[in-house]
């Protein structure tokens, strides 16, 4: 609990541990360097925005300590197209964020180094194609985790997010709900497909003015449930793409409960704070500490040569029966 607390107020003080640069500074060789593994988040640019990337980065901790490897970089997007311009214009590549970026290479030259081979990454979330080509130049080990599958771009675990989001609706739909609205992120998203062919696996046609396009986030969930119930055709049940969309859905629910409008409301994640929602949230469960765990071996493994072909694990998802979700009518 004392190593989760100092990261938390690592992560506030916005601290980056620098590991390469720390090994060099102790003058290891390269054959006794352990494995660094830096994350690259997708879909935001901080993991407060989504407690989801958050737990998967704990496990992520866990598992390289177990491992004997570093933790490198934490990096978003805008991150990764910054250093891709200074390695255009000085063909190094910092190990800092670029807000430390002009200071450390005043204070600490040696911080800034070519990648080697005995650094990998872990990709949290559907990364954009023309990035990919970007980091398959800065690293030799990639490894996704995420609901979205690739045409097998890289090594990586997946929960399908299209058969999470098939349970979801279906549960809904044996509990007599015909007009389900969705609020998630909708391009080339699986979890927005699941809900679209399972609707019309059953003949229920999709009114796009229940289909609502978020960033994915705790606060849009709320926004998108306010202006909902200033409709006057009320879908009867919320699918949420998320639990921190649908932990927002709830709290406006709340807020405006005196209206007497109270939609069954399922998500994806499992997250911590499903399970602490009034009520409790009903949501699909995701297998994360799993999902970090073999993403890690298939890093090792692709490290130490024993596999080539780039490869996919998909691990199975489950319903998870709470209190947010009741029959219709």
């Amino acid at each position: 609990m004392l190593y989760r607390r100092i990261w938390e107020i690592a992560e506030q003080e916005h601290y980056l541990p620098n590991s390469a640069a720390r090994e060099l500074r102790k003058g290891r060789k390269d054959s006794e360097t352990p494995f660094v593994v830096d994350i690259l988040l997708t879909r935001f640019e901080s993991m407060d925005k989504d407690s989801f990337f958050l737990e998967l980065f704990h496990y992520t901790e866990e598992e390289l300590i177990e491992n004997g490897c570093l933790l490198g970089e934490v990096l978003n997007l805008p991150d990764i197209m910054a250093l891709e311009r200074e390695a255009t214009n000085t063909r190094n590549v910092p190990y800092r964020s670029q807000a430390n970026v002009q200071s450390e290479r005043q204070l600490n030259p040696s911080a800034f180094i070519v990648r080697k081979k005995n650094t990998g990454l872990l990709i949290f979330g559907k990364c954009p194609a023309d990035v990919i080509s970007i980091l398959r130049k800065r690293y030799a080990y990639i490894v996704g985790i995420d609901r979205n599958p690739t045409e097998y771009e890289y090594d990586e675990v997946i929960c399908n997010g299209a058969a999470a989001a098939s349970i979801a609706v279906e549960y809904l739909i044996s509990l007599g709900h015909s007009n389900i609205a969705y609020i998630g992120d909708c391009n080339y998203e699986s979890r927005y497909i699941g809900y679209y062919q399972t609707l019309l696996k059953h003949k229920i046609p999709l009114r796009y003015s229940d289909v609502h396009q978020t960033s994915q986030t705790e606060q849009e969930g709320f926004r998108v449930m306010q202006e909902i119930m200033k409709g006057e055709k009320k879908p009867t049940a919320i699918f949420c793409a998320n639990d921190c969309t649908a932990l927002g859905v709830l709290r406006a629910l709340k807020q405006n409960k005196k209206r007497g409008y109270v939609p069954s409301v399922i998500s994806i994640d499992n997250i911590t704070e499903s399970q602490k929602s009034t009520p409790m949230l009903t949501t699909i469960h995701i297998p994360k500490k799993e999902m970090v765990h073999l993403a890690i071996r298939l890093l090792l493994d692709r490290k130490d040569g024993l596999h080539q072909e780039r490869v996919r694990l998909e691990l199975p998802c489950r319903l998870l029966e709470r209190e947010s979700c009741t029959y219709n009518g």
